[in-house]
């Protein structure tokens, strides 16, 4: 099923204990498309200044992906991100961030991407999100991201884009900020809790209110509400929690790490892209739910595709990465992951 995803396009200017980079590319946009290219095709939505040549757009094209719905501003320079990794690369100092022509980005979606069956919503503002989300009411998968600035200045916003999507991604602490739950598990399922009944709802972190209906009764498609939840948790790998069950993936592990900018999006491509692939599935509110298995697997190749990411810096990576790549660390990953019960007779 073809993706459409809506979302920055950037240079990045990166420093960490390993090394530094200026200006390379970057943005939620083109991580995310690179990953989600290994299984379907992508169309990319965001804009791009004067300073944004044929070179950097050549790098989604070699992977297959439709840019042509990247919008040239002319007379703007393309967003920039400069920031600084210490040792703990789990966190890091943002130096300087000009918006450029990001700042005024308003989303246009040609017809082609607007009928594409699967939507990512990368970290915009919430409005937007919605805004694009409403112009493929028939998507069969739609996933969004978010941050933590948009939980503090925009949170009504941010709450109305969730209700309208299939599966949100979110870091734990981003979660657990969303909804005032003290745990990873809590938080997921206070996320998941807000299909449960239809009309306006007050989501403010805390008790839920009374007299909310029974589930799905009366809902629109616009607030149909996410079925799947999964937190990045960074070096410690993600947790997938639905209605039915809880599922987790360490991080693969690796001795080289030298930028993990951009793995949470290209995280998402996989998990999206893997996602796409299966055209017999659906989002819950679609018709058809997600098989618990299918999500598994998708989260695996969601790991792997993030492994690879933060073994260079930028799109270097995943640049070069073959599909045999993949496929011999999703076994990797397998055989790591994997254990067979003992039965042991347990004293008291």
């Amino acid at each position: 099923m073809p993706i459409t995803v809506v979302g920055s396009i950037a240079y990045d200017s990166v420093k960490t204990p390993f090394g530094e980079r200026q200006r390379m590319l970057g943005g939620a946009a083109v991580h995310f498309a690179l990953a989600a290219s290994f299984f379907d095709e992508v169309r990319v939505v965001g804009p791009v200044g004067d300073d944004f040549g044929e070179r950097q757009l050549e790098v989604l094209r070699a992977r297959g992906v439709d840019v042509d719905d990247v919008e040239h501003v002319r007379g703007g320079t393309t967003f920039f991100w400069r920031g600084e990794y210490g040792w703990d690369l789990n966190s890091r100092e943002t130096l300087d961030t000009q918006l450029g022509v990001f700042e005024g980005f308003s989303p246009k979606l040609s017809e082609r991407s607007r009928s594409s069956d699967v939507l990512f919503l990368a970290n915009i503002q919430p409005d937007l999100q919605h805004e694009v989300r409403m112009q493929l009411p028939h998507a069969r998968f739609v996933a969004l991201d978010s941050m933590n600035m948009w939980i503090d200045v925009a949170r009504e916003s941010l709450v109305r884009a969730i209700e309208s999507v299939d599966c949100v991604i979110l870091n734990d602490a981003e979660l657990r900020q969303l909804t005032g739950k003290p745990n990873l598990v809590a938080a997921a399922r206070e996320v998941l809790s807000w299909s449960d009944s239809p009309g306006p709802r007050d989501r403010s972190p805390g008790p839920r209110a009374a007299g909310q209906g029974a589930a799905g009764e009366g809902r629109s498609a616009e607030q149909r509400g996410p079925s799947v939840i999964v937190a990045k948790q960074g070096e410690y790998g993600a947790a997938l929690v639905t209605r039915e069950g809880f599922f987790a993936l360490p991080a693969y592990p690796l001795e080289t790490v030298i930028d993990p900018t951009g793995a949470g999006d290209t995280f998402a491509g996989g998990l999206v892209g893997y996602i796409a692939a299966h055209p017999g599935t659906r989002g819950e509110a679609a018709g058809q739910e997600l098989s618990d298995e299918l999500l598994r697997r998708a989260m695996a190749h969601a790991t792997v595709l993030a492994s690879f990411n933060v073994e260079e810096f930028g799109t270097e990576r995943i640049e070069r990465l073959t599909g045999g790549e993949i496929v011999a660390r999703i076994g990797e990953l397998h055989a790591m992951t994997q254990f067979s019960g003992a039965p042991l007779a347990l004293r008291g």
